[in-house]
């Protein structure tokens, strides 16, 4: 998955490049052989919202001085300049270079929460694929189990429920179309996808009670009665016991 993401950005990079290189002077600028005054030029172009000259900058400055101390500052600011650009997939491979080749930089945890930044706003529509939600994922809650006191955790905590509310109602929605269509046992499945992988969404009770309503269309009380001893154990306060209640009396009646 990481080699597919990775060569992805890095075809994408090497496009944008070439059309950075062709339409700005970022590194004409730069005719200075003092890799701090070299950096505050390219700075100088980031602090302004020049990112298309900052990239060429940035880029330039990085070959030319490689291993200077604030190698890992150029590498960051190219990759902010990217994000400031909202070119998320170029953004995500820098902020990997970042991670990877600075791991003790003061700037670690900024792009670490950028880089689950990146994929959040690459994340589309429920309906679609959602690989670039996993990606986020995955980043955001590295984030915030290694830095649970940043400046950044609870918004990168936000954002991550947030996913998996889409990721649990996009499980949700295929359920409630399978029990349209009346194969209640793909249902059963769809729902128990909500509660199993994303049991802290909003959407869980709602999926529990569909479940039961599924196996109970079904035949299978007894399967329905398991999941509404669960829900009432859980959800204690839910707004839908009222139809769990009913569902349960099914249960009962061997319905």
């Amino acid at each position: 998955m990481k080699l597919k993401k990775i060569f992805i950005i890095t075809i994408l990079l090497s496009g944008l490049t070439m059309y950075y290189g062709c339409s700005s002077s970022g590194s004409s600028q730069i005719t200075t052989e003092d890799p701090n005054e070299a950096f505050n030029i390219a700075k100088a172009m980031y602090d302004k919202g020049d990112y298309v000259s900052a990239i060429e900058a940035f880029s330039f400055i990085k070959i030319k001085f490689p291993g200077t101390q604030i190698a890992d500052q150029i590498q960051f600011y190219l990759a902010q300049s990217y994000f400031e650009r909202k070119e998320y997939l170029l953004g995500a491979y820098e902020y990997e270079n970042m991670l990877k080749n600075y791991p003790l930089s003061n700037l670690i945890p900024e792009s670490r929460y950028k880089l689950g930044l990146c994929y959040y706003y690459l994340s589309p529509k429920y309906g679609l694929d959602q690989e670039f939600t996993h990606y986020a994922m995955s980043e955001l809650q590295l984030f915030v189990e290694l830095y649970p006191n940043d400046k950044n955790t609870a918004d990168a905590s936000e954002k991550l429920q947030e996913l998996k509310d889409k990721l649990a109602y996009k499980e949700l929605t295929v359920g409630e179309q399978y029990m349209i269509l009346e194969d209640y046992g793909s249902a059963v499945l769809y729902f128990n996808n909500v509660y199993e992988n994303y049991i802290d969404s909003k959407y869980t009770e709602e999926a529990m009670v569909s479940q039961a309503e599924a196996y109970i269309k079904m035949k299978k009380p007894g399967d329905a009665k398991i999941v509404l001893d669960r829900f009432y154990k859980l959800f204690p306060n839910s707004k839908l016991k009222s139809r769990a209640d009913e569902l349960y009396n099914m249960t009962l009646a061997g319905k």
